[in-house]
């Protein structure tokens, strides 16, 4: 099975071996070791990407990803990555593996849906990626903001803005489409309906409040 990653302007800046999965899925392992297409478990989805106000343990960051290139031939890839096994931080990895540079004369629409926001750091990343493509533009869903009240923290939020990134707190439609598209059931079972926690829509509003008075 071929991997869409494989095709230009994706190729060549990294190895992968590409491997047939049950159900039609695909597993595209980098030379990092960091594994970029195949559902991640329930168990993750459910305690790293639950929108509490006190996210106590849930010190990693999974950053699901859909990339839509429009040029001559249209084409689009999506998977997921996280921190955990990488020399990086989710948000730095997705910069060095899967878009490491950006043709001239493409238009790069990506998505993110992150466990929480990114870190000064990676915000940082994000920022000079957008400075310096013009034809990149994206869009970060995000189901916590991470230390907020953090001055160095919010100005970084806001430097992303300026430079045209799309930062908004994930809604639970968000919640369940992630549901439906990155994670993972339990094999022979069959697909089952994303069911939202407490207080997700209330947390929802309380996250939305205070990214609404970060970036005013």
């Amino acid at each position: 099975m071929s991997c869409e990653v494989d095709s230009p302007p994706f190729k060549a800046q990294f190895n992968q071996e590409c491997t047939a999965l049950p159900e039609g899925r695909l597993s595209c392992t980098l030379c990092l070791g960091l594994r970029i297409w195949e559902r991640f478990p329930a168990f993750f989805f459910k305690f790293q990407f639950k929108n509490v106000e006190y996210s106590s343990g849930r010190n990693k960051t999974f950053l699901c990803y859909i990339v839509e290139v429009q040029g001559k031939e249209s084409q689009a890839f999506r998977g997921y990555l996280e921190d955990e096994h990488a020399a990086a931080h989710a948000e730095d990895a997705f910069f060095n593996t899967i878009l490491p540079k950006c043709e001239s004369g493409l238009r790069y629409n990506v998505t993110w849906y992150v466990s929480s926001s990114p870190c000064v750091a990676c915000a940082d990343r994000i920022t000079k990626a957008l400075q310096k493509n013009k034809n990149l533009h994206l869009s970060i869903l995000v189901g916590r903001l991470f230390m907020w009240e953090e001055p160095d923290i919010q100005a970084a939020l806001k430097k992303m803005k300026t430079a045209g990134c799309k930062l908004r707190i994930m809604k639970p439609q968000d919640f369940e489409y992630v549901w439906k598209n990155f994670v993972e059931q339990e094999e022979g079972e069959e697909a089952k309906s994303f069911v939202p926690w407490e207080d997700i829509q209330e947390n929802f509003l309380y996250y939305e409040e205070k990214l609404a008075e970060v970036l005013h």
